[in-house]
């Protein structure tokens, strides 16, 4: 990884020290152009990373997970075939704003994150969350959640309407609705495990004005029954 130009591992002691050089500058002194910036959090093997870079020249694509050697296999990818509107960036989430500017992001993608069904502030479409995109994106930015999990889509669902959020898409069967495109059936690793249990795929897409307070919504969820192992194990299975 540390070879790879286009990686960026910053220890938190040396980003609490010193800052991140790029921030506000992604443009400028690192793609070189004025293109979109879109960012896959928790990017695992970097699936739609490299997959939307190829697809889309006229726009620039960051994958972030704290796990490297997931990332290693999209960032091999990426050097293999030239890719010039790349990056991966290693570090947790919850610094993702000392790493962009306000506005610097103009999409953010999510997919197949853990549910957290426990933990609401870790959810990754927590209200805790998407005030942290707003310090980061354009005003109305775009963001896409793909789930297996009944759960994550069921709160995302409320939590998105009960804000009032402008939804653009949202289906709970997303290869039965009709609206997978191309860019849809890009599949990530783990979505390839889900569909071969014969899971169906949620997917709701919607922008994140930065006016008014977000709260979360105040409904019961029913867990999800088929996560009774850690996805550590679920790696190694043969399904």
């Amino acid at each position: 990884m540390a070879t790879i130009d286009f990686v960026f591992q910053y220890p938190f002691s040396v980003l609490n020290e010193k800052g991140f050089p790029l921030r506000g500058k992604w443009h400028k002194e690192f793609f070189g152009n004025d293109n979109p910036i879109v960012l896959e959090l928790g990017c695992g093997k970097g699936e739609y990373t490299v997959g939307l870079a190829r697809r889309y020249k006229d726009k620039n694509f960051i994958g972030v997970d704290i796990k490297g050697a997931r990332m290693w296999t999209g960032a091999t990818q990426a050097l293999n075939e030239g890719l010039d509107n790349v990056a991966f960036l290693r570090t947790n989430i919850e610094l993702i704003d000392r790493f962009f500017e306000p506005g610097e992001v103009s999409e953010i993608w999510i997919t197949f994150p853990d549910p957290q069904m426990k933990k609401e502030r870790k959810r990754l479409t927590s209200t805790r969350f998407l005030n942290l995109y707003r310090n980061i994106t354009r005003d109305g930015a775009l963001i896409h959640l793909k789930s297996d999990s009944p759960f994550l889509y069921t709160y995302t669902h409320h939590l998105v309407a009960d804000n009032k959020l402008p939804v653009e898409v949202d289906t709970d069967d997303l290869y039965h609705s009709g609206l997978a495109d191309d860019i849809l059936n890009i599949r990530t690793f783990y979505e390839q495990q889900w569909l071969a249990r014969g899971l169906t795929i949620k997917y709701i897409k919607f922008a994140l004005p930065h006016s008014g307070e977000l709260v979360e919504p105040d409904v019961e969820i029913p867990f999800d029954t088929y996560r009774s192992f850690s996805r550590g194990t679920l790696e190694t299975m043969d399904i």
